[in-house]
């Protein structure tokens, strides 16, 4: 149970439907517990913060006005809606959000009946509430339908196309957008709110429609009448709001709004929710509201590990490593020092991908194209086509988004853009919707395409520079989440053989062919097979595509037991790659493939995961022991 003098009226809410009855001081008293409940919690544990401090008063207006759960709410970017999860019986549970075990940091079905979409990436809310708008329609259901989009997610194609098709299909939806990204002077907001406040109201809509009705019948002189009608609400909105482009697309608009101002957010959901769709709600909001260290700063406290309540300056860690990101970052910035054709591409994740070295170093060699992969991806391609040389730095997640591009763009026309893709295989605590287990396994259908894992961080730098420098076309660079090995990183940059591995331990039992992070725990459970008297060969294979055939070819001579090992999803991952390969040639060793399993994996901490599914050093020796026919005995038991 939460504190109820620390947090008054949050302690007694357990649902939306507490909300109907309560006055507008409670409600704001609330957004207060809601915002102080967030920044107790979060400090602590750590996790997704600026964006939902942002979303506090839209979400207790939605659930105040909107009948929730009947009512679809439909959440856009996951990460905006901690305060949605708070207010639908999931407050205690917040403070195991994103721990093994725990709830989800972003939207997820099962999870709760509220969580109508589920919503790790951005720019899908509008498309998701138009399809349950439709189903509802199909049905014959009196339900609304309602899209909380916003926080980055408008700067995604997918958005306008769906507002689109709703305007071409006249669809009975409101799309709320959470707008932190701009800001209005202050001398706007009295004429905005007057003015949204008018058109938005039931009698203005019913008088409206009489007048319409009326010179209806008027014959030419009305319709003259309807268009100068039409022209002047139009010109009006177009003077004081920045309305016309949704107008456009087919929606009514209403706004800009202060997103913050509850009294006027409830009155505004009041009127909008009879009128017929579609309808967009533009309310303007500060990311990080609440709280001063996250405030005024896009990427700041967007999400980070557990902090300091007071600074919002995160704990550091005593002798920490410094992390994959980072050293991606210095050596792509070391990298256009001496070639100044190469650039850095982004979508919205300067930070995560550690492109903002870049942008502060070189910043005429950076692009932030926004949440857009697959546009990110085809830019890249219209700069290669000149001799620019791209290295698209984008989650290994994320740009799933851009496979066609990258097929039809890149590969088609064997252009040389380089794929960097951070965050590949078990990230942790983000989940499911994060996790970057497809990438070995989408890049090696694509013909042309090399693709690349180091096993440290000595190993990423030659590896980016041999993909910039020494490669004519498309080349794919995956490396996990989180601190690298630690070892000393030496001056400049080596060349590394496209498709040649390196064998790191020679054994006479077994041989372990690795790749990338599967590497190190290799060589660890190396040492513990010699423990059992298996003495294990360990190949860093570096490359999923090319192969290193040669070197297979001798393993398969030297090895009746081979097993491949790979932090992605064995369907045709690198292990199916040894296989095809073997396949071809008729050989006959047994192979065991380790790697991810053909399912969906929940969230928890990196080491946690990779224990659970005996991936990790431990859980390797196991498996090759079982595959080499020794069992373990425990208490005269063989098991």
């Amino acid at each position: 149970m939460i504190d109820e003098n620390k947090y008054p009226v949050l302690s007694k809410v357990d649902s939306p439907a507490e909300l109907k009855e309560m006055e507008l001081a409670d409600l704001k008293q609330l957004c207060t517990d809601v915002r102080t409940y967030m920044i107790d919690t979060i400090s602590e544990i750590g996790g997704h913060f600026g964006g939902g401090l942002g979303t506090v008063e839209l979400t207790v207006a939605a659930h105040k006005v909107f009948n929730t759960p009947y009512d679809l709410l439909v959440w856009d970017t996951g990460h905006q809606a901690y305060p949605h999860k708070i207010l639908t019986g999931r407050k205690e549970a917040l403070q195991r959000i994103r721990k093994l075990n725990g709830i989800s940091g972003f939207l997820k079905r099962n999870e709760s009946e509220y969580d109508t979409f589920g919503a790790g990436h951005a720019s899908t809310s509008i498309s998701a509430a138009l399809g349950m708008a439709l189903a509802r329609d199909i049905k014959k259901e009196n339900r609304k339908v309602i899209s909380m989009t916003g926080d980055g997610a408008m700067t995604g194609g997918m958005a306008y196309e769906a507002m689109n098709n709703s305007g071409i299909n006249k669809s009975d939806l409101i799309v709320v957008l959470n707008d932190n990204q701009m800001s209005i002077a202050p001398n706007v907001w009295q004429i905005s709110n007057y003015f949204t406040e008018m058109i938005s109201h039931p009698d203005y809509n019913k008088f409206k429609g009489q007048i319409w009705d009326l010179t209806g019948k008027l014959d030419n002189f009305g319709d003259r009448l309807r268009k100068i009608a039409a022209r002047l609400e139009s010109g009006i909105k177009s003077v004081i709001t920045p309305g016309m482009l949704f107008e456009a697309l087919g929606f009514r608009y209403f706004g800009p709004i202060n997103g913050h101002n509850l009294h006027q957010l409830i009155k505004i959901f009041d009127h909008v929710k009879d009128l017929k769709g579609p309808i967009l709600v533009h309310a303007i909001t500060e990311k990080g509201k609440g709280y001063e260290p996250a405030e005024g700063h896009s990427q700041r406290l967007h999400a980070s590990t557990p902090f300091d309540k007071v600074t919002g300056k995160a704990f550091k860690k005593l002798n920490a490593v410094s992390s994959y990101t980072k050293i991606f970052g210095d050596a792509i910035s070391e990298i256009v020092s001496q070639n100044p054709k190469v650039v850095g591409i982004t979508a919205a994740m300067p930070d995560g991908t550690g492109l903002d070295i870049l942008q502060e170093k070189h910043p005429k060699n950076y692009f932030d194209v926004g949440i857009a992969e697959g546009h990110a991806v085809t830019f890249s391609a219209g700069l290669a086509t000149q001799g620019i040389i791209p290295v698209v730095a984008i989650y290994s997640t994320f740009l799933q988004r851009g496979f066609d591009q990258i097929v039809h763009d890149v590969t088609l026309q064997k252009l040389h853009v380089v794929f960097v893709m951070d965050r590949a295989g078990l990230v942790g605590a983000d989940g499911p919707t994060h996790h970057g287990t497809f990438d070995l396994t989408y890049f090696r259908l694509m013909p042309g395409m090399i693709i690349m894992a180091p096993k440290d961080e000595s190993e990423l730098r030659d590896m980016l520079y041999t993909a910039v420098e020494h490669c004519d076309g498309p080349v794919a660079l995956r490396y996990p989440r989180g601190s690298a090995q630690g070892i000393p990183l030496k001056e400049g940059f080596d060349k590394i053989e496209i498709g040649k591995s390196e064998t790191l331990i020679e054994g006479e039992d077994v041989a372990l062919l690795a790749l990338g992070t599967m590497v190190n725990y290799s060589l660890e459970a190396a040492e513990l097979l010699e423990a059992e008297n298996i003495n294990a060969s360990v190949v860093n294979m570096r490359f999923a595509k090319p192969l290193d055939e040669n070197k297979l070819d001798e393993i398969a001579s030297r090895y009746s037991k081979i097993v491949t090992l790979e932090e992605g999803n064995l369907p045709g991952g690198f292990g199916s790659g040894v296989l095809e390969y073997f396949a071809e040639k008729n050989y006959k060793n047994d192979v065991l493939r380790i790697g991810l399993p053909d399912k969906f994996i929940d969230h928890g901490t990196q080491a946690e995961l990779h224990n659970q599914l005996g991936i990790d050093p431990e859980g390797i020796a196991k498996q090759v022991k079982v595959f080499c026919g020794i069992k373990e005995v425990k208490q005269g038991v063989v098991v």
